[in-house]
């Protein structure tokens, strides 16, 4: 595999032993990998890259979203495994920055936990490991709501991603979304499902004692005012045991703040780059 061509165009590589599509934005020194949440792509990085000029953004469409081939049963394994052979490709043997949202954001902290020596800084907007939030009241909130969206996909596929999109969309109602646009999320909510042992359980061990702790990169933790209540909890519990984690709090946001907030992510990245 090498990662030759910088437009924007995804171009599909054998990567992870998997057919991926690739995109990549800017071309500053610094290389930046970017995991996009789960119905998504990784066109989805765009505007965040033209306010990072001294980085170029490499953002796979992980499994089976975008153009990158549907994934076996360990969607979340398999991405990881993928982002784990992009960065070493990108960093050309020096460890890369790394920013995921919601479900790419877990895969990036199971990355940085599990390949330190590939990742130079973490940015973590929204990463949706519910697990780190048991406990609390937003967990048992956010767990039945989940069963519900789950419990309904085996019926109604649509009726789930209606209600998927209602908790973790931008705010737009689904009905007003393209019909396109709709029928790709409908389609994907196996994903969503797929990841469950994962998020609900960790089951990946990323909350085992004293892994979290080890980290010895600059961290930052970014969420949304509106966002839903799991996600500050989740965030509780990742500050309090990753030394140094730097935390932001975007006004107005909801969990699409990448997308919808690019400039106070980026302004707060900027921060996080120079200092690592």
């Amino acid at each position: 595999m090498t990662l030759s061509d910088r437009r924007a165009d995804p171009i599909l590589h054998r990567i992870a032993g998997h057919e991926t599509a690739v995109r990549r934005f800017g071309s500053g020194a610094r290389p930046l990998l970017a995991l996009h949440c789960s119905l998504a792509h990784g066109g989805a990085w765009a505007g965040l890259a033209q306010l990072l000029p001294q980085v170029t953004v490499t953002a796979p469409d992980l499994p089976g979203h975008g153009q990158s081939a549907p994934p076996g049963s360990d969607l979340h394994g398999l991405a990881t495994a993928i982002a784990a052979e992009l960065a070493a490709e990108i960093g050309g043997g020096a460890p890369v920055d790394l920013i995921g949202h919601s479900f790419g954001g877990t895969v990036a902290l199971r990355l940085a936990l599990e390949r330190p020596d590939l990742v130079r800084s973490l940015t973590l907007a929204e990463p949706v490991l519910f697990a780190a939030a048991k406990g609390t009241q937003a967990f048992a909130e956010n767990f039945t709501a989940h069963e519900r969206v789950t419990d309904l996909g085996a019926q109604d596929i649509d009726a789930a991603a209606v209600l998927f999109h209602r908790a973790w969309g931008g705010g737009i109602p689904f009905a007003a979304l393209p019909e396109r646009q709709r029928r790709y999320m409908a389609d994907r909510m196996y994903l969503v499902f797929n990841l469950n042992p994962i998020l609900m359980e960790d089951a990946a061990g990323m909350l085992a004692p004293d892994r979290l702790e080890a980290l010895q990169i600059p961290v930052l933790l970014a969420e949304g005012s509106e966002s839903p209540a799991i996600v500050p909890a989740i965030l509780d519990t990742l500050a309090a045991r990753i030394q140094g984690a730097r935390r932001i709090r975007v006004v107005g946001a909801g969990h699409m703040l990448p997308l919808t907030h690019p400039e106070q992510i980026a302004r707060a990245m900027q921060d996080l780059l120079a200092g690592g």
